[in-house]
């Protein structure tokens, strides 16, 4: 190609056409990758979140969504005092500034209280490993109930005057009232001795023993005739 039709094809419009409109593209490209990321993330938006503890369940959830925002309950627990589906926790905390759609994440009150399991304790431990492994589970305890067994040795458990079983469960707001032994015996475990029959004295008599007798057979006389002659003695 000559320089002439080289320099003739640089100054084209077709080829500064082609230029400018890849430029206007970079240039789109740059401020819509800027200007999205920002309508996306909400940049410069800050919403303040409200104190909803205590507050319904509905009614927090009302003032949420018309802010922008939404709730999700994380977790439950329980206050005796307080109306159930009301929220106890909130996170993040009132106050914090969040965008738009951003999830609030909070507790709520349950409508009963929870329960536990009875661990195996029953005719298995003493009252005092019974008694430290409750409390730590979390068990309201009352006073003992001592009964007749072995000292400190755990026969039952009771709540609210009824006998339970291992693996029942129970509520955290009822008390347990453990059955243990006092030390002393129950009649049902004595043991009854019995005195051995006397044996009347034997008499006199009764040291006789009796026994039959018995008498050899006689000798059967020898026929004299039938007798072996006697050999004569060597003079």
């Amino acid at each position: 190609m000559k320089s002439s039709e080289f320099i003739m094809k640089f100054k084209s419009w077709y080829l500064w056409g082609n230029i400018l409109a890849m430029i206007a593209v970079v240039i789109a490209l740059i401020f819509g990758v800027r200007y999205g990321l920002d309508l996306y993330t909400h940049h410069g938006e800050a919403i303040e979140i409200p104190n909803m503890k205590h507050m319904k369940y509905a009614d927090a959830l009302h003032i949420l969504n018309d802010k922008g925002l939404e709730m999700e309950v994380s977790d439950t627990g329980y206050v005796k005092n307080l109306p159930a589906d009301c929220i106890l926790e909130q996170s993040p905390a009132p106050g914090t500034k969040v965008k738009s759609g951003h999830i609030i994440y909070v507790t709520i009150n349950s409508n009963h209280s929870p329960t536990l399991t009875l661990p195996d304790i029953i005719d298995n431990s003493s009252l005092r490993e019974a008694m430290a492994k409750l409390t730590a589970m979390g068990f309201k305890l009352g006073n003992p109930e001592f009964v007749t067994g072995e000292k400190d040795w755990v026969y039952g458990v009771l709540v609210k005057g009824k006998h339970v079983v291992v693996g029942e469960r129970i509520s955290i707001e009822d008390s347990l009232v453990i059955q243990v032994g006092n030390g002393m015996r129950s009649a049902e475990d004595d043991i009854n001795y019995i005195d051995p029959v006397e044996q009347p004295f034997e008499t006199e008599e009764s040291d006789v023993d009796e026994f039959d007798v018995v008498t050899s057979p006689e000798p059967t006389p020898t026929d004299p005739k039938s007798e072996t002659p006697q050999k004569p003695a060597n003079p």
